[in-house]
């Protein structure tokens, strides 16, 4: 036995690569690919026919189902009609004249008919018939005359003895005689209060044959459908609709030759005794048998080319895998010759490639660790030291040159205060507190009673810059202070109106600050009385703020305010700029102010 394994291993060992790799293609693609066509196939054959026999049912089915509701709410009508207390005391009453109808009929007839047709879409009309001579003939109330007495509807209900009948029949067009048209109407006779029975009533609803037709075609691609009453005539058909503008009677139901071939479905209509005898026929279509069956060789045909491409895809990765290692491992060893120790970061595998792969990268990392210990560390020990020395002096510096400040501050301020400098102690201590706040104010977000006292400090700064050419003013409700806004979204704009705003004016420049709730949204006002601009202007800077493009430089202190704005409030937030020539300029915006309480 381990003579013949052996040998059998050897054999295969002999074989070329060319060679293995056709006979796994062989066994692997064409032999699998003629085992699904010879087993698929006939087991899809018997799905395919079960699951034709049920389409069919089901078609069958959903026919029976809608056409049975259509009479059926037809039915439910003339049940709610004919139990209808008022309506049978107006069609009883004499009425003098055709006057005293008309106010009779204006008041309780008009729309007691006709108000069910929008719910019932199925029904095309609603007639009542009465012996009563009083009323006047017309709409939805007729009186039975002799047309009525001898119409086809009459003698087909008169002839039946149920209370409710559904009659199939023709009658002469009102503006055709020699053309018919084709009914299919419930009748019930209205005799449900004893005390109203003077004159004779009859109630006619008629059913749109449209409806019913629309269920017939929609079922064409699985039946060939043929609606039969209980006298065996076929009142509508896929082929022959409802048979509008013939003369005669219905044609009576009998099986083509080509038929018999057929699988002939039937069912009735319905359990009722209004539709007793009633019956929906259905003739399969051959052609959906033998498209089932092309969809079939389509779905065949399409999972043997993906076992044939599955199979050749797994043969070109077995080469590659085989090709791609060895060329890879070639192309490693000749980097080792140029004192590159690279190692091959592939999935190795674990056959005879993968193992001199491994044995190859194993060799490479152990010449790399002994040149990095005897050299290259020592390189890099050197460069971490360096890079911690010049972190440490970076450092040192960067706390000294905000302390440097500070001191040289207090130093002037020390010697403001002995020579009773007044204005420039004052401006030096608003200065230095600026600073301060500046360096020391971490938090993203600040109450608006702190960035109003950073404002007050610079206000203060430009004050003593312009001297008398200059003032200022804060207008802040009291309620507003405790809410929190991104810190710095005001003293840009304030510093825009004291830039651009009011030094190129003759008069005294007025900077005003005002804080309050408007319709329920935080509105904050920065106003000057400068020189104003243009609206092509404004037009310019509104674009440049709302924006991307920065390339421009125009308002990058308003733009900077209006993304941060934007940041934490999306699309919540208005911002706007208003402007007139020599008129000054105005710049606010607004936030809900429920989304400030969330915050506070």
């Amino acid at each position: 036995m381990l003579k013949r394994m052996f040998k059998l291993r050897s054999f295969v060992n002999d074989i070329p690569l060319n060679y293995k790799f056709f006979l796994i293609f062989f066994v692997g693609v064409l032999l699998p690919i003629l085992v699904i066509n010879l087993l698929v196939m006939d087991r899809m054959s018997t799905l395919i026919k079960a699951r034709e026999e049920q389409n069919l049912e089901i078609s069958l089915e959903r026919a029976r189902k809608d056409i049975h509701d259509f009479i059926d709410g037809g039915v439910a009508v003339s049940h709610a009609l004919s139990t209808d207390k008022t309506l049978y005391e107006m069609l009883d009453r004499e009425y003098k004249n055709q006057l005293d109808f008309y106010d009779t009929f204006d008041e309780q007839l008009r729309n007691r008919v006709t108000s069910y047709i929008p719910v019932n879409n199925q029904i095309q009309r609603i007639g009542i018939y009465t012996d009563n001579a009083t009323i006047v003939n017309g709409g939805n109330y007729h009186i039975v005359n002799d047309d009525v007495l001898k119409s086809d509807w009459y003698r087909l209900w008169k002839t039946s003895q149920n209370p409710v009948f559904v009659a199939a029949y023709r009658a002469m067009e009102a503006n055709n005689t020699a053309s018919t048209v084709p009914y299919l109407s419930v009748i019930e006779k209205m005799d449900y209060y004893d005390s109203y029975n003077k004159h004779e009533k009859l109630l006619r609803i008629d059913i749109d044959l449209n409806k019913i037709y629309d269920v017939i075609v929609r079922e064409k691609d699985y039946l060939n459908l043929y609606l039969v009453n209980e006298n065996n005539q076929i009142i509508m058909s896929a082929d022959s609709g409802y048979q509008r503008g013939k003369t005669g009677g219905y044609p009576v139901f009998q099986l083509k030759e080509d038929d018999r071939q057929q699988d002939v479905h039937t069912v009735a209509i319905g359990t009722a005794r209004y539709v007793k005898g009633w019956r929906l026929v259905g003739i399969t279509q051959g052609v959906r048998i033998s498209k089932a069956m092309t969809e079939m060789r389509l779905y065949i045909g399409a999972v043997a080319a993906f076992v044939a491409l599955f199979a050749t895809t797994f043969i070109f990765i077995m080469l590659r895998s085989y090709n791609y290692r060895v060329k890879r491992l070639s192309r490693h060893m000749q980097k080792v010759t140029n004192e590159k120790f690279d190692l091959i970061q592939i999935a190795e595998g674990r056959d005879e490639i993968g193992g001199l792969i491994q044995n190859f990268n194993g060799m490479t990392a152990r010449i790399k660790f002994l040149i990095n210990n005897v050299y290259k560390l020592e390189i890099q020990k050197k460069d971490l030291e360096m890079e911690r020395v010049r972190a440490e002096i970076n450092f040192l510096q960067s706390q000294m040159t905000p302390h440097f400040l500070f001191n040289t501050l207090n130093a002037i301020l020390v010697v403001c205060t002995k020579n009773n400098y007044t204005d420039v102690t004052d401006i030096i201590k608003s200065l230095s507190k600026l600073l301060r706040r500046l360096l020391s104010w971490k938090e993203d977000v600040v109450s608006l009673e702190e960035e109003m006292m950073f404002i007050e400090m610079y206000l203060k700064i430009e004050k003593f810059r312009f001297r008398d050419k200059f003032d200022y003013r804060f207008d802040i409700d009291e309620e507003v202070l405790r809410y929190k806004i991104p810190k710095m979204s005001i003293q840009p704009l304030v510093e825009n109106a004291c830039k651009h705003g009011i030094q190129a004016i003759d008069g005294v420049g007025m900077v005003k600050v005002s804080a309050f709730v408007i319709d329920g949204r935080l509105r904050v006002n920065i106003s000057d009385n400068g020189r104003g601009m243009e609206s092509a202007k404004l037009k310019e800077i509104l674009l440049s703020v709302r924006t991307e493009d920065s390339s421009s430089g125009i308002s990058i202190g308003i733009r900077n305010v209006y993304r941060r704005l934007e940041l934490y409030y999306n699309d919540q937030v208005r911002f706007d700029i208003v402007s007139s020539p020599n008129q000054g300029t105005t710049v606010f915006f607004e936030i809900p102010v429920r989304i400030l309480e969330q915050a506070v």
